[in-house]
C-alpha cells in the first residue's frame, strides 16, 4: 500500500484535473491486474462492485478499537489529533507508534491484499461477524507499515478517500493508462456496474465485451435551472420537447428476466418500499431501465411531496399504507432495452423505445410530452408551467430532441423550470442553535454551493431557518450532533457535508460576506433532499447562471 498512498497524496496535492488524471494513469500502468482491480475500486470510493449491495460496515469505533490496541495512543493524542486532521485517518496516522516485535511486519500490504479482506469479510456469515471485523481492521493495521499507509487503510475502510477524484477522473485515468477510447471506458462503466472489470478489460483491449448488467444502479441526467420569465436564449437553437416537472423522487427501475429492483438517486435499492410498482412493472414491462419519478397520485392528480415522504420511511408498507398514500411510477426516458444501451441515441429515440417496453396501467405511466414549436415565446410557456402546476406538478421540464443521456452531469441539454425565483439543492456545512421554542434545536443552517461539477469545493452561500416542521427539525438536530465535525463558534459548529437541503429565495446578489462571492434573500428551506447525493449539488455556474437571468428578466444590462 505505499505506492497506493503515494500515488494518492501526489494526486490530492493538485487540484488541476489533467494533473491528477496524469499522476492516477501513471500509477494505474505500473500495477499488476489483481491490484489493478483493487486500486481502482478503492480510488472510486468501494472496495466493492458497484453492482455488489452487500456491505463493509467497518465503523470508526471498530477502527479506533484497533488502533488503541497496537499504536496505546492517550485520550489526549487521539483528541488532539482528530481536532486538527478532522479526519479518522489522518489522526491515526499521527499517532501510529511501530509496535516494536518488527515480526508484526511479516505481512506485506498491497491494494490486492487489503482487497481479499474485505471480500472474505463480506462473504462471511453468521454470529461472529463482529469479530471478524476486528481481526480484519487490526491485521490491515497491523500490516500498514508506515503513517501514510494507515492513514489510507483507514479511508478505504470508512469509504472516505477525500483526495478530489470522483469517478470520471478514475475512467479518465484508465483510458490513457491503456490507450483505451473514453468513451467506451465510461459506457463499459456503466454497463458493468464494477470500474475494476472495465480496468482490467481496458487493460486486456476487451471492452466491447462487456454487456449490460441489470441490478447496478447508473448515475442519473441532471438539470440546469432556469429562472422563470425569462427570455429562455437556450431554447433558440435545436428542437425542444416540455413535459411537466414532477413532486415525487427520482427512481430507475431495472427490468430483467422477472426481476424488479429500483433504485433512488443516491443509488440505494428501495425496492420493497414499493411492492406496488414492482409488481406493475414485472407484469407490463419488457427488460429495460427506465428512469423517472414515483409520485403520490390521487384521482390524477399528484399530491405534494409531503404526502409522499410517509412512504419513503416504511420499508414494507401494509396494504392499507399503499391504499392510504397511493404511488405511481412516472417513466420520462430509458437507459437499456434488452442487452443494448441507449445513452448515446437520442432523446427522442430513447422516448419510442418507451412506448415499445412499458405497458401503461394505473400504477405505470409513460411520461406526457410534447413538441415546443420554434420561436415559442415566455407567455407560451408560462402557460405551459401553469398547466403543469394545475396538474399538481413542480414545473415544467425542456429537454432538447437530439440529447444523449449522460450520466452524472448537468448541463444545457436538461433544463428545469420551477416557481420562485428558482430553487437551489446545496448543502448544509454548518448549524448553530436556535431561539425561543427553538432553543434546544438546531434550526439554523448554513449551506454551500459546489465550487464547480469538478470542484468539490463547497462555498457557503447563505444561511436558512425556516421551511422545516419541529418534528424534522429534532430529527436532523439528532443527526447533526452525530456528524460535527469541529466548532465555529458558542452556538455553532461545522458538521459533515452530507445533508442536501433544497433552499427557494427572492433575489440572489453580490455578496463579500460569503466565499462563494453571492447571498441569497430570504432564503427558505423548501424540503430535505435525503434522496440526493451531496456530490450532486448545485455548483457556482447554477448561481452565476440565475443572477445573469435575473438581470436580464429584470432588463438590467450587466
Amino acid at each position: 500500500m505505499i505506492a497506493f498512498a503515494r500515488a494518492c497524496d501526489d494526486i490530492a496535492q493538485t487540484s488541476a484535473k489533467s494533473a491528477k488524471v496524469e499522476r492516477l494513469r501513471a500509477y494505474l500502468g505500473s500495477l499488476s491486474e489483481k491490484n489493478l482491480l483493487a486500486a481502482v475500486r478503492f480510488l472510486s470510493g468501494s472496495p466493492l462492485a458497484a453492482h455488489d449491495d452487500r456491505k463493509i460496515a467497518i465503523g470508526s469505533r471498530t477502527i479506533l478499537a484497533a488502533a488503541r490496541r497496537l499504536y496505546s495512543p492517550t485520550d489526549d493524542e487521539l483528541a488532539s489529533a482528530y481536532r486538527e486532521k478532522g479526519d479518522l485517518g489522518e489522526a491515526l496516522a499521527q499517532v501510529m507508534r511501530p509496535p516494536l516485535d518488527l515480526d508484526l511486519f511479516a505481512e506485506t500490504l498491497e491494494p490486492a491484499t487489503l482487497l481479499e479482506m474485505l471480500e472474505a469479510l463480506v462473504a462471511a456469515t453468521g454470529a461472529s461477524l463482529g469479530k471478524r471485523r476486528e481481526a480484519v481492521t487490526e491485521r490491515a493495521l497491523r500490516a500498514s507499515r508506515t503513517p501514510r499507509e494507515v492513514a489510507y487503510v483507514v479511508k478505504i475502510l470508512l469509504g472516505e478517500l477525500r483526495i478530489g477524484l470522483r469517478e470520471g477522473l478514475v475512467l479518465d485515468a484508465i483510458a490513457a493508462a491503456f490507450s483505451a477510447d473514453p468513451a467506451s471506458v465510461r459506457r463499459a462503466a456503466m454497463a458493468a456496474g464494477d470500474i475494476g472489470a472495465v480496468a482490467l478489460a481496458a487493460r486486456a483491449g476487451t471492452l466491447d465485451a462487456i454487456a449490460v448488467r441489470y441490478g447496478a444502479a447508473i448515475g442519473a441526467m441532471l438539470a440546469s435551472p432556469v429562472v422563470f420569465g425569462s427570455s429562455y436564449r437556450e431554447l433558440a437553437t435545436g428542437t425542444w420537447l416540455v413535459e411537466d416537472k414532477y413532486d415525487g423522487i427520482r427512481v430507475q427501475a431495472h427490468v430483467h428476466d422477472g426481476d424488479v429492483r429500483l433504485f433512488s438517486r443516491t443509488q440505494s435499492e428501495i425496492s420493497r418500499a414499493f411492492p406496488e410498482i414492482v409488481a406493475a412493472l414485472r407484469a407490463r414491462a419488457r427488460d429495460a431501465i427506465f428512469d423517472g419519478e414515483i409520485v403520490a397520485m390521487r384521482d390524477g392528480i399528484v399530491l405534494p411531496f409531503r404526502y409522499l415522504q410517509p412512504r419513503l420511511q416504511r420499508v414494507d408498507p401494509t396494504l392499507e399504507v399503499q391504499a392510504e398514500i397511493p404511488v405511481r411510477f412516472v417513466a420520462f426516458d430509458v437507459l437499456a432495452a434488452g442487452d443494448r444501451f441507449l445513452l448515446d441515441e437520442p432523446l427522442v429515440e430513447r422516448r419510442a423505445q418507451i412506448v415499445a417496453n412499458l405497458d401503461a396501467t394505473e400504477t405505470l405511466e409513460i411520461a406526457p410530452w410534447r413538441t415546443l414549436e420554434p420561436g415559442t415565446s415566455p407567455d407560451a410557456i408560462a402557460e405551459l408551467f401553469d398547466a403543469a402546476r394545475a396538474r399538481g406538478n413542480e414545473g415544467l421540464m425542456l429537454k432538447r430532441t437530439d440529447a444523449p443521456y449522460v450520466p452524472g452531469r448537468r448541463g444545457k441539454w436538461w433544463l428545469k423550470l420551477k416557481r420562485e425565483l428558482t430553487t437551489l439543492d446545496v448543502v448544509v456545512i454548518a448549524v448553530e442553535w436556535g431561539h425561543g421554542k427553538r432553543r434546544a434545536m438546531l434550526s439554523d443552517y448554513t449551506f454551500a454551493v459546489r465550487r464547480s461539477a469538478t470542484d468539490p469545493e463547497l462555498l457557503a452561500i447563505g444561511k436558512a431557518y425556516s421551511g422545516l416542521t419541529d418534528a424534522e427539525i429534532v430529527e436532523m438536530t439528532t443527526w447533526f450532533q452525530a456528524h460535527r465535525t469541529g466548532v465555529h463558534g458558542r452556538r455553532a459548529f461545522a458538521v459533515e457535508p452530507s445533508i442536501v437541503i433544497e433552499v427557494a429565495f427572492d433575489v440572489v446578489q453580490p455578496s463579500t460576506l460569503h466565499p462563494s462571492g453571492f447571498s441569497l434573500r430570504f432564503p427558505r428551506i423548501a424540503r430535505l433532499r435525503p434522496d440526493k447525493p451531496a456530490s450532486e449539488i448545485d455548483t457556482l455556474a447554477d448561481v452565476e447562471s440565475v443572477y445573469r437571468e435575473m438581470l436580464e428578466r429584470e432588463g438590467v444590462d450587466r
